[in-house]
């Protein structure tokens, strides 16, 4: 991996993580595009640059991360376990699914799936628009949704937020209570995968485009973080899923 690709790596990460268009099947691909070999140090180069984009979430949200909001961080940790679990004890199967083919026909499934909800979805009647206001029940329902974003292509922050508008969020919500949520996801993992690998992640090469792309990814995510709000604000999930669908078909052309 050269910095370039570290910096473009980076950049996808940070446009990626937050919106439901799976940040992992983005890096996947463009990895495949840049040559970039699948192999433990680059996966775990790729984990930590989520982390880096999860951490611009305490720069939009620096009052959540607080013993004040206690009750949130109670229920994002229930929603957590579902995900928790299945993860660990289908490791080895999961890692097997990592594959072009399986990201491009998720990319499609997902994107089918929100033009369904969309379809059906009347924000009217929804009750939750502020995440402070989720039940334990609700959490732990969005947490099993969430865990259908162990199949590569699916989008962690996709499963969440579906999970989220059929439980009664409104998209912003929705959107809110997924960032969140990915907080204990990727600490988990990141955590995990640094201590597997801390040797090669540590040699000069490897630390100086970890560096790198921690910092772009970092940028960019504060970024479309704020913008991913707006947006919602005025439109719905439809373009995402529209995109989802080229970008799928986009795939199985070209790979």
């Amino acid at each position: 991996m050269t910095v370039i690709d570290a910096i473009y790596l980076g950049i996808i990460e940070g446009l990626t993580e937050f919106i439901p268009v799976s940040s992992t099947g983005h890096l996947i691909a463009l990895s495949k595009f840049l040559g970039v070999e699948q192999n433990s140090v680059n996966k775990a180069f790729e984990i930590i640059i989520q982390f880096a984009a999860i951490m611009a979430l305490v720069f939009v949200y620096p009052s959540k991360f607080t013993f004040k909001h206690i009750n949130l961080w109670m229920k994002i940790a229930l929603a957590f376990i579902p995900l928790g679990i299945v993860g660990f004890l289908l490791a080895k199967q999961i890692k097997a699914m990592f594959s072009i083919e399986i990201v491009a026909w998720m990319f499609i499934i997902g994107g089918i799936v929100f033009l369904i909800i969309e379809k059906f979805y009347d924000e009217s009647k929804k009750h939750v628009s502020d995440v402070e206001d989720v039940t334990y029940k609700q959490a732990f329902y969005i947490g099993l949704a969430q865990v259908f974003a162990l199949i590569p292509g699916t989008s962690r922050a996709g499963a969440s937020i579906i999970g989220a508008m059929l439980v009664g969020f409104t998209r912003k919500a929705s959107a809110e209570f997924s960032f969140l949520l990915a907080v204990p996801v990727m600490c988990a993992t990141t955590f995990y995968d640094v201590y597997k690998n801390y040797e090669e992640i540590l040699q000069d090469g490897n630390f100086l485009n970890l560096a790198i792309g921690f910092i772009v990814s970092f940028l960019v995510a504060l970024i479309v973080i704020k913008l991913f709000l707006k947006f919602l604000e005025k439109f719905t999930f439809v373009a995402f899923g529209i995109y989802r669908i080229f970008f799928g078909i986009l795939l199985l052309l070209m790979f």
